[in-house]
C-alpha cells in the first residue's frame, strides 16, 4: 500500500511538474519594446542597435515610426499585429525596431517626419529610400488595407538582400 501511494505521488508530481513547464512556455510575457506592433518579435531598443544588429545577422533592420495618440498609427499596428505571415517574417528574417521619436540619421526621413512610416535599411546600413509605399506624398507611409504591399516590400527587403550583397 505505501508504495503504491508512493508511485501514485511521484507520478502526480512528475505530471504537475510536466504541465507547470508546458504553460510557462506558452504564456510569454509581453515585451515593452513591442508596444502591441507583435509580442513575439524580438524588438531592438535603439536605431544604432538595429543598425550593429543588422550587420551582424546580414538581415535587413525595419524602422516603423509611429505615435500612441496617431488613429492611423493604431490602425496600421493593428493589422500589422494581426497578420500571421507579417509576424512570422518579422520574427524570423528582421531585425526589428519601433520608434516613438525621430532619430538623428535624416536618411529616414527623405520625404519628412510624417507617422506612421516604415524604412528598411539593408545589412550594409544602407537605407533602401527604393523601398516605397504607395502614396506619392507620403512615401514611406502604408495604412492597413496596404498589408499585403507591406509583405511584397519586406520580400522585397529580402530578394534585394540575396542579389546586391
Amino acid at each position: 500500500m505505501l508504495h503504491s501511494t508512493l508511485a501514485l505521488s511521484l507520478l502526480l508530481i512528475a505530471v504537475t511538474s510536466n504541465l507547470a513547464m508546458a504553460i510557462k512556455k506558452e504564456k510569454r510575457a509581453p515585451q515593452t519594446l513591442s508596444r502591441g506592433w507583435g509580442d513575439e518579435i524580438t524588438w531592438v531598443q535603439t536605431y544604432e542597435e538595429g543598425l550593429y544588429q543588422a550587420k551582424k545577422s546580414n538581415k535587413p533592420l525595419m524602422v516603423i515610426h509611429h505615435l500612441e495618440d496617431c488613429q492611423y498609427c493604431q490602425a496600421l499596428k493593428k493589422a500589422f499585429a494581426e497578420n500571421e505571415e507579417i509576424q512570422e517574417m518579422a520574427q524570423n528574417n528582421f531585425i526589428m525596431l519601433n520608434l516613438m521619436h525621430e532619430t538623428i540619421d535624416k536618411n529616414l526621413s527623405p520625404d519628412g517626419q510624417y507617422v506612421p512610416r516604415i524604412m528598411f535599411v539593408d545589412p550594409s546600413l544602407t537605407v533602401r529610400a527604393d523601398i516605397t509605399g504607395r502614396y506619392s506624398n507620403r512615401l514611406y507611409t502604408y495604412e492597413p488595407q496596404d498589408i499585403m504591399f507591406l509583405i511584397e516590400n519586406m520580400k522585397k527587403a529580402l530578394r534585394l538582400i540575396q542579389t546586391e550583397l
